[in-house]
């Protein structure tokens, strides 16, 4: 009989920051039970992904093996970890269970979806436990920068393992579950952690991690002072920080004004589930513009940059009807991501020419992370105790940095990226197989792989610019008329003072008279000869080698 194992399997989130997603398996060698944690996205870029709305993990494994799939957990509402749920579901079909706020998000996205919303099942936190095949799963919380998130306590019959999904220690978080080191330590008491997967994005911070509530004195401060209106964004997730944000603007006698999609449907899904209560009257956005500026907050979508976000909109004009001037104050609530500068830059400079006061937060007093620095992951380390720890949740020098944090404990660690499936043995981590792992993208509405050239052939074009050719042949496979071109994405005029497409033309067309009937009479060689004709001239005039399309269209007898 095969020996049971147990294995965990990173699809996304690991060796990067975003699009988490996670497989633990219980089982024979390749007969083993599943769970998934997690279905997140990142966003795309133009310089890798142009054009693309989300980012999401290859799942062509899980989805083969959806037979051996029990059940989908998600440890919080964040949309690096519930992102993909409405787009890759359909390829898995499992139940999901999430605790209330992050099932209301996850019901939304079902909706939008036209998926069967009952799929999400509501689970309470500890030591409520879901039964799913070989895996007992307890949802333990802890605090973040969002609502509910939780720690997984996953028991199997071959022990304990603690996912610990993104956490940060936090004794006081205005809104959500406070840090407590006993409900961690009872975990460890029980029974004993083998390993621990644990969040690693902030291991190169030294300082222990600062609570939410040490914000809301400088940001009352920051809104008692200003003279014109105030604007603030942060994180549309991050329902602690708004109540802050709205309580200092109440303080200092201005109404509160929502703006942005995102932002309204996390309000709501906190208040509809509970999360949030006590937060200062809103008016609409209708009522905020007969309200004096000296009198008025907006808290509004767009931390990031993201151009058809609020912040990006005022900051190219008007949005609905409000406009920033000279003496107003914008408040950045937040970090900017990686990644995100070139967006946040330009909001921050289109203020500037318009003289509005941008405050960030480069002093540290007006945002906190909601992640767990070194020494507080240290503390984690040590309350739980387990036999191994296995880093996620970060780009890989922080796995590798965390792994470095674990070992000087005295504790085994595995570095293991995307696709490595890890057996937790009992005499530590042990890589057990290499999965091929890739990406999805959600291009507009439609799912296509990394390898399905889409991407690929944007990318190019871009670079290189592209040029289409039509060539017109007659029965006897004679050109009929002069070729033609279509140039996209490069200079109209070749140094030699010409148009491009001229003398592309015309290059083409003393090659169709001069070819013969064995060319011109086979599509893939005519195709071949004429891009090399376009990619010679276009050399020659503008330095470079375009995309070319060559369109052969022939006249039938009859």
């Amino acid at each position: 009989m095969t020996a049971n194992r147990l294995i965990y399997l990173p699809l996304g989130g690991a060796g990067e920051v975003g699009m988490n997603c996670y497989v633990y398996g219980y089982g024979p060698e390749d007969k083993e039970r599943l769970i998934v944690v997690d279905l997140g996205v990142t966003f795309g870029d133009m310089e890798s992904a142009p054009g693309v709305d989300l980012v999401m993990a290859d799942i062509t494994w899980l989805a083969d093996r959806a037979d051996r799939i029990e059940a989908i957990f998600i440890t919080h509402a964040h949309e690096d970890h519930i992102g993909a749920l409405g787009h890759l579901w359909p390829r898995l079909k499992k139940k999901v269970y999430a605790r209330r706020f992050t099932a209301a998000i996850g019901r939304l996205k079902f909706e939008e979806a036209g998926l069967p919303v009952e799929e999400i099942v509501v689970v309470e936190p500890r030591p409520a436990t879901i039964k799913a095949g070989p895996f007992q799963v307890q949802f333990l919380p802890i605090s973040h920068s969002i609502p509910e998130c939780s720690m997984l306590v996953i028991d199997t019959p071959a022990g304990r393992v603690v996912h610990s999904g993104d956490f940060k220690l936090d004794p006081d978080p205005v809104v959500g579950e406070a840090w407590d080191p006993s409900a961690l330590q009872a975990v460890a008491a029980e029974k004993p952690v083998i390993a621990l997967m644990c969040d690693s994005t902030n291991v190169f911070s030294p300082h222990p991690g600062r609570s939410e509530s040490t914000l809301t004195d400088p940001i009352a401060q920051l809104v008692a002072q200003s003279r014109g209106m105030v604007v603030a964004t942060t994180f549309a997730s991050n329902i602690a920080r708004l109540k802050t944000l709205a309580e200092a603007a109440v303080k200092a006698d201005r109404s509160v004004c929502l703006l942005g999609r995102a932002m309204r449907k996390m309000m709501a899904a906190a208040e509809e589930t509970g999360v949030l209560q006590g937060f200062p009257r809103t008016v609409t956005p209708e009522e905020a513009l007969e309200i004096p500026r000296q009198n008025l907050m907006l808290i509004v979508t767009g931390s990031q940059g993201e151009r058809r976000a609020a912040s990006a909109a005022l900051s190219r004009g008007k949005y609905l009807g409000f406009e920033m001037k000279e003496g107003d104050l914008f408040l950045f609530s937040s970090r900017t991501i990686p990644g995100n500068e070139r967006g946040v830059l330009r909001i921050v400079n289109a203020f500037s020419e318009m003289g509005v006061d941008v405050q960030d937060d480069a002093n540290g007093l007006y945002h906190v992370s909601g992640h767990a620095n070194r020494p507080d992951l240290e503390t984690v380390h040590r309350l739980l105790k387990p036999g191994m720890v296995i880093p996620m949740h970060g780009e890989h020098r922080h796995l590798r940095e965390h792994s470095k944090v674990a070992m000087a404990a005295g504790l085994p660690a595995e570095i293991a990226t995307n696709g490595m499936m890890i057996e937790l043995a009992p005499d530590g981590p042990q890589v057990a197989e290499y999965i091929e792992t890739g990406r999805v993208y959600l291009d507009g509405s439609v799912l296509i792989g990394a390898m399905d050239g889409v991407i690929r052939d944007r990318i190019r074009m871009a670079l290189n610019g592209h040029i289409m050719v039509t060539v017109l042949l007659d029965e006897a496979d004679e050109p009929l008329g002069d070729a033609w071109v279509e140039v996209m994405g490069l200079p109209a005029m070749g140094r030699h003072g010409q148009p491009l497409a001229d003398q592309i033309e015309a290059e083409l067309n003393e090659f169709l008279t001069g070819a013969g009937r064995k060319v011109l009479a086979d599509d893939d060689k005519l195709d071949e000869a004429a891009r090399r004709v376009v990619r010679q001239v276009a050399m020659e005039e503008i330095g470079k080698k375009p995309e070319v399309t060559v369109v052969v269209s022939r006249l039938m007898e009859g």
